[in-house]
């Protein structure tokens, strides 16, 4: 096997070297109601030691110009076990 190869089946053997997930941050999922808009804020990081932005469901709200939020989630990135991370709130409202 080549070198470049090798180093890309070691990299993806890792645990942690990619992960996409999107959580729920509500309990009452049956009943909920989205709304007819959505606004997104996201949180990103490089080498476990760079953050920058605003992932915070203000910022999310004022994204999306809701007023009122129904519902939220959460969206995490990771690539490479975090040398570049992303986490996002999403809201849905209206």
């Amino acid at each position: 096997m080549t070198r470049p190869l090798l180093l890309a089946l070691a990299l993806f053997a890792l645990p942690g070297c990619y992960v996409h997930t999107v959580l729920p941050l509500d309990r009452n999922l049956d009943r909920t109601h989205l709304g007819s808009k959505i606004g997104k804020a996201s949180t990103q990081g490089v080498l476990w030691a760079v953050v920058w932005g605003d992932a915070g469901t203000q910022a999310a709200a004022e994204a999306g110009s809701l007023t009122t939020i129904n519902h939220a989630d959460q969206e995490i990135f990771v690539l490479l076990g975090g040398v570049y991370s992303r986490v996002t709130t999403v809201v849905y409202g209206d």
